[in-house]
């Protein structure tokens, strides 16, 4: 089985995690403003079955993007014995040739992705781009463009107001696969909130090329919840298909209310109702698939 969403990290080389806390999405965070290695990611792992490993970028100051790549290529070469088995890296895609930067990053053979948080929300606290409308921005789809001729996928992160947007980022880029991040990252509950969120993951599924992630359902609500999780899941598949949906952790980010076995104990719960083969999808052949991790698990 297959983790598709992690982070480990060097307090250091985080900008975001020095100096007194500000406010996040995922709330008070103190007890992760330390080194997250890849030691206490694997104990964290014990006795679930996971194998396998996708790092995703943990947002680095951006000129050390490379960087970042490196260091996470090394310890799967080092003490990580193998771990992360890819790396999703980050580029800026706002850029007027997106392609340097990409030419840097090809050097090292773990990355398969790139992810750039192009999401904007009307509350200030949600927010990370500087604005709502990147992904419909002709120079960033154009650069997201370039990513085919590498072969590399990436990682889509938006809100409900932009996936129209982002659907059409996706069909201007028919060669490119997108990973929507943490399933269209849904915040407003409410049944108007829920009917806007659904409608816009109908509207990406409608591109073949979309997948979505199933991860950090903690995120606004800051614990581990197994009915929402179970909703999140089921609903999700059910406007995807399992064959375009797989799990992340998004470790050590859920640490901060619970535990990698609890998290995934909700996770397995919520897929007991599904068949082997959509069980066999979304925990481990979508990942391996869209991330290109070759030996089977």
């Amino acid at each position: 089985m297959i983790d598709a969403h992690h982070h480990i990290w060097r307090q250091a080389d985080l900008p975001w995690l020095l100096g007194p806390e500000q406010p996040r999405i995922f709330g008070p965070y103190a007890a992760i403003k330390r080194d997250y290695l890849i030691d206490e990611f694997k104990a964290d792992l014990q006795g679930t079955g996971i194998e396998r490993s996708v790092y995703v970028q943990a947002n680095w100051a951006p000129n050390w993007a490379a960087d970042e790549a490196a260091w996470v290529q090394s310890v799967s070469e080092g003490e990580g014995k193998g771990w992360p088995h890819a790396i999703v890296a980050y580029a800026d895609f706002t850029v007027d040739d997106v392609r340097p930067q990409l030419d840097k990053l090809a050097k090292h053979s773990l990355v398969r992705g790139i992810r750039q948080q192009l999401h904007w929300h009307p509350e200030p606290l949600y927010r990370f781009a500087p604005h709502g409308g990147l992904p419909a921005d002709p120079i960033v789809r154009r650069n997201i463009g370039y990513l085919a001729q590498y072969g590399w996928s990436f990682d889509l992160q938006v809100f409900e107001q932009q996936m129209v947007d982002a659907s059409g980022l996706a069909e201007s880029c028919p060669d490119v696969t997108f990973i929507l991040q943490h399933a269209g990252m849904l915040e407003d509950t409410t049944k108007a909130g829920r009917r806007n969120w659904e409608r816009g993951m109908n509207r990406l599924a409608e591109c073949d090329n979309v997948c979505s992630k199933l991860s950090a359902f903690g995120t606004f609500i800051h614990k581990n919840n197994p009915k929402f999780i179970a909703d999140m899941v089921h609903t999700t598949i059910g406007i995807f298909g399992a064959d375009r949906c797989l799990y992340g952790s998004n470790f050590p980010i859920e640490k901060l209310w619970t535990s990698y076995a609890d998290l995934f104990r909700a996770f397995q719960k919520a897929a007991s109702s599904l068949t082997t083969k959509q069980h066999k999808a979304i925990f481990n052949d979508t990942a391996a698939r869209v991330y290109r991790l070759t030996t089977d698990a």
